[in-house]
């Protein structure tokens, strides 16, 4: 009989490591040509996001308020995205600066909703509330001569589950669920609210569609580098505390099920993800203390990150902004690098 002890593995998470350990993403960028590499990959990314409409509903659009503010004004609109999904946004519009307008779409992450985005309450839509870690986004905007469309991404806010009369307490999950269940994923859900968003934009002839980009926050970062990755209208990206590699993030810390794309680790990382927006420009934004991003995986993600950059020409046209906290926005470190990216 063998004097060997076998160690026991009751832990899910022990065999899911032990195959992520060998496994080699199939188009993970390796030097080669990089128009092939990005039509493959682009093309995977999309397909494993789930199934987006053949044809497209009416946006439909809804004015419900307009109200000036100290830096701007501030519009609360509503939008069709597909049939029985309607996007509440909020348009905002900058006081010193001159039309067509540099514009960033911006999203909230887990939260309750949009209305952080330009510093007022939820319910009244009147009252001025503190909003932590620069994540009213849009006022930054209209500060710096940008005008903003503020969405409220599906699960978030006020499109938070209303009808469905028992949900999870983790508000993206039954949306998640019930996405894959249909071939489809919520953040390609979210990804094609950002694409009808722009749609909306290049209706409006105050918008320079030419300099339009992207940002946001966690969950808000995370659909950042998914819309940068797949929609060619946008010019430029700021995603902040998302950007880091999939093994030292979503695949070893709890994360919520909106992160999690069927099959991706098969073919890509992350860094491959939001390389697949090179050459135009991106500040890739994190906390030194952000404990669902590590990083110094976010460190090791950007290095991959800059070695596509370079391949395309444009290693200067990504950046990387570490703020000295945790899990949050640092708008004045970061907001200064995008601006001499995309305005000189």
């Amino acid at each position: 009989m063998s004097n060997l002890k076998t160690r026991t593995h009751f832990s899910p998470s022990e065999y899911h490591r032990y195959l992520m350990e060998g496994m080699e993403q199939k188009y993970a960028y390796q030097g080669e040509d990089l128009k092939q590499w990005r039509r493959k990959l682009r093309g995977k990314l999309k397909r494993l996001l789930g199934s987006w409409p053949e044809t497209k509903v009416p946006l439909n659009v809804r004015n419900e308020w307009r109200r000036k503010h100290e830096y701007g004004s501030i519009e609360k609109i509503v939008f069709t995205s597909e049939p029985f999904c309607d996007v509440p946004a909020y348009i905002c519009l900058p006081k010193n600066a001159q039309a067509p307008y540099p514009t960033m779409i911006c999203l909230q992450g887990h939260s309750t909703g949009m209305h952080n985005s330009i510093g007022i309450d939820r319910d009244t839509e009147k009252l001025a509330i503190p909003v932590e870690g620069d994540r009213d986004f849009a006022i930054g905007c209209m500060k710096r001569g940008f005008a903003a469309l503020c969405i409220e991404q599906r699960s978030f806010g006020l499109r938070m589950e209303h009808v469905q009369k028992k949900v999870s307490q983790q508000m993206c999950h039954d949306a998640v669920v019930q996405a894959l269940k249909l071939g489809k994923t919520l953040t390609g859900e979210r990804v094609y609210d950002v694409e009808r968003g722009m749609e909306y934009l290049a209706s409006r002839p105050d918008i320079d569609m030419r300099r339009v980009g992207i940002m946001g926050n966690s969950g808000g970062g995370t659909i950042s580098i998914y819309a940068a990755a797949l929609l060619p209208g946008l010019a430029f990206a700021m995603p902040s505390c998302s950007f880091c590699t999939f093994r030292d993030s979503i695949m070893s810390i709890r994360h919520c099920a909106d992160n999690y794309i069927p099959g991706l680790l098969q073919y890509a990382e992350m860094a491959d993800v939001l390389g697949l927006f090179a050459p135009k420009p991106v500040v890739v934004v994190a906390g030194k203390t952000d404990s669902i991003f590590p990083v110094s995986a976010v460190r090791k993600a950007f290095r991959h990150l800059k070695t596509i950059y370079k391949a395309a020409g444009a290693e200067d046209n990504c950046k990387l902004v570490i703020g000295n906290e945790g899990h949050r926005f640092y708008a004045d470190d970061a907001w200064p690098v995008l601006l001499d990216l995309v305005c000189t």
